[in-house]
């Protein structure tokens, strides 16, 4: 039995009719390599199936603390049944990217059910030139990117041919006992009163650091505390930190259930070029390309800020050596030059603003995410987590959306022998992040895009996407008469 961290929980906590806690991802599968060019439910559940033991989360299911004491726990499912979470869906002709987009932004806007596992994965048929899709979702809660890309490693293969896995032995047990259940709740909460004590003095000095910190009621308050506090333990004065504030966009606000998805790859070759021919990163350029697209769209609404937009940037903290699959993030934030009409200026503007986030957010503790967490009494997490997540009724907005970049494999796959051709991040919006979130994953070659909005806010996502590749062209461009710089990553 795994007892969820304090961030873990809050992924439970922030879901409402409107907000959500899952992540997803969507594949593009070409079956050219299958004797029939037909990918079957029944040869991807042949591939999953006896993998399933090397992904605990498949068969896990949440159970609740007795009497609120303590975080859910993770127990084996005995009920696990693989057919309620792997289905199929079909797309009308001629089966378009939008439609497919379409098709899963009503599947990611149902929540999932938490009587059970928290994951469900379905086969896309009717996918235009023969390809199929298969999109996946699984509650943030039991992961974060990295090791949500180690998930989806289980059913992929590096060749055609699936590897041999042997399947073990799977015997679920009984579900623990009412009284188990709460002495190790106890327990757990014994612990986390004593790292809460040893953790508030370190902690407190940085709230006001975190995205939204400074719009908390009582901010200002809370840092003539924490400087007290420093005085009385001697701690060190925390070195100044930036202050930027988002403005307004037609994407910040309330949002609704409803949810639009587009996607787009970008050649990674094309955006090193770039890198190297400025002198900057491939993140540093990811930025740009993010903040001229966006530059683009706000136009066409006559809504473009004459400041810069702040957008969140999620950072893993996970070690080389962990094993767990829960949430090991952090967040800086970082501007994005929207307001900057030319391109290189933008670039130089993201490098500056990057190194300085960098700088700050290497003072900050890895832990901080975790630790503020942990503040929070477990039986008011999740009034807590709502309240902060309606932070969008006073002035002012914390940061504009979430621009994610993950890394992948640079080598081909296959699943069930079909081609994986992309990997599409399908990630959330809240009220708190913004009715939009971009998230890149690293596949063989290419930057595959993943966009996520609120319906009623950004309609036409696709238009977003297409404003990217259009970025791409431009920086290309100008890149060809700038000599290359290799020294960067």
């Amino acid at each position: 039995m795994r007892r969820l961290s304090p961030l873990d929980a809050q992924f439970l906590n922030v879901e409402d009719r409107v907000t959500f806690g899952h992540v997803g991802a969507l594949i593009i599968l070409d079956p050219a390599d299958l004797p029939d060019d037909r990918l079957s439910l029944d040869s991807v559940r042949a591939v999953l199936e006896p993998r399933l033991h090397l992904a605990t989360p498949f068969r896990q299911r949440l159970v609740d603390a007795p009497l609120g004491v303590g975080y859910p726990a993770w127990v084996d499912d005995a009920d696990f049944d693989l057919e309620y979470h792997l289905r199929e869906v079909g797309i009308p002709r001629p089966g378009t990217r939008e439609q497919l987009g379409e098709q899963v932004a009503r599947i990611h806007a149902r929540p999932l059910d938490r009587s059970r596992p928290l994951w469900e994965m379905y086969l896309v048929h009717g996918l235009e030139d023969g390809r199929f899709a298969l999109y996946s979702k699984v509650h943030h809660a039991a992961i974060d990117g990295i090791s949500g890309a180690e998930l989806l490693a289980v059913l992929m293969d590096p060749t055609p041919e699936p590897r041999l896995v042997e399947p073990e032995p799977w015997d679920p047990g009984r579900p623990p006992a009412q009284w188990t259940t709460l002495t190790a709740a106890s327990v757990s909460a014994l612990a986390r009163s004593r790292d809460l004590v040893t953790s508030l003095p370190k902690t407190l000095p940085y709230v006001t650091a975190l995205p939204g910190g400074r719009l908390l009621p009582g901010a200002r308050a809370l840092d003539e505390v924490t400087g007290v506090l420093r005085g009385l333990l001697g701690a060190d004065e925390p070195p100044p930190r930036r202050v930027l504030t988002a403005p307004r966009t037609p994407f910040n606000g309330p949002i609704t259930a409803h949810r639009r998805f587009a996607a787009v790859s970008l050649s990674l070759a094309a955006v090193k070029t770039i890198k190297n021919a400025f002198g900057l990163t491939v993140n540093d350029v990811v930025l740009a390309l993010a903040a001229g697209a966006l530059r683009r769209w706000l136009l066409d609404r006559d809504a473009l800020p004459g400041v810069p937009l702040v957008t969140a940037v999620p950072v893993s903290v996970r070690g080389p050596e962990s094993a767990e699959n829960g949430n090991q993030v952090s967040v800086m934030t970082v501007a994005l030059p929207t307001h900057l009409g030319d391109p290189v200026g933008r670039l130089a503007a993201v490098a500056s603003d990057v190194a300085d986030a960098k700088t700050e957010f290497d003072t900050l503790p890895a832990t901080l995410l975790q630790d503020l967490s942990a503040l929070v009494p477990t039986a008011l997490s999740g009034l807590a987590a709502r309240a902060l997540f309606r932070l969008v009724t006073v002035p002012g907005v914390p940061v504009n959306l979430f621009v994610s970049n993950v890394p992948g494999p640079q080598m081909p796959l296959w699943i069930a022998g079909a081609r994986v051709e992309g990997i599409y991040p399908v990630s959330a919006v809240t009220e708190l992040t913004g009715g939009l979130n971009i998230t890149l994953f690293s596949y063989n070659g290419a930057l595959d895009i993943g966009l996520v909005a609120c319906r009623e806010m950004v309609p036409d996502v696709w238009r977003l996407a297409g404003y990217l590749a259009d970025e791409l062209v431009t920086l290309s461009e100008l890149a060809a008469a700038e000599p290359a710089d290799e020294a960067n990553g």
